[in-house]
């Protein structure tokens, strides 16, 4: 769902497979419980404190920018999301892994295959421990931590039956061996102390 312009208060919202399941049963199976915002597109660099018309502009080019439109692909949306912070707090919380930039590729032969560690670390606020979601469990699989109840955090109801959630200080990920075709899956990681979020792109090229 995103905002088209910055006029007129318009939405433009794109349903899941699942979302249009619901939605052709009624009113009372379409019903949205939770919701997360994002600001994937806000470029905080371009804040401008040295603005010649004073502090009301700031933020002007900011607030000018177009904003994205409604894709239903998470790999490419709602990368940041909002968080609540204490009032008390002053740097934001941010959670890096060796792999995010890169992402994780496992070869076509299965001999290339190793296991890769996740090993997050916070930035500015401490995480004592992080929650582990990797999305689909056939392209890889992921060992390490205590194994948890899947949240509702980014994954629909087809995406939920084939998740798994993982809590600790660190994860391991090997390829998984029955995928008939290259895919590719995320592997997103939550800070239990601040709620700072990242993603880690997994591929897996080996097909049997």
């Amino acid at each position: 769902m995103g905002f088209l312009n910055n006029t007129t208060v318009t939405v433009d919202a794109i349903l899941t497979k699942k979302g249009r399941e619901l939605l052709a049963q009624g009113t009372e199976a379409f019903n949205i419980t939770k919701f997360a915002l994002a600001d994937d597109e806000v470029d905080y660099g371009l804040w401008d404190v040295t603005h010649p018309n004073g502090s009301d502009y700031y933020g002007a080019v900011i607030e000018n920018m177009p904003l994205l439109e409604a894709i239903p692909d998470e790999n490419h949306v709602m990368r940041y999301k909002l968080v609540s912070l204490q009032r008390n707090i002053q740097r934001m919380a941010v959670i890096s892994v060796a792999q995010e930039s890169t992402g994780i590729t496992f070869g076509a032969l299965q001999s290339s295959h190793s296991e890769h560690t996740i090993r997050p670390e916070t930035s500015n606020i401490e995480d004592s421990t992080y929650t582990f979601i990797l999305h689909d469990q056939s392209v890889c699989s992921m060992t390490g931590g205590d194994a948890v109840g899947n949240p509702n955090f980014s994954l629909n109801a087809d995406e939920a039956a084939n998740s798994l959630t993982r809590r600790g200080t660190e994860v391991r990920i090997t390829a998984g061996t029955g995928v008939d075709t290259a895919k590719s899956t995320q592997l997103v990681i939550v800070g239990d102390d601040t709620g700072a979020t990242t993603s880690v792109t997994i591929t897996n090229n080996y097909v049997v």
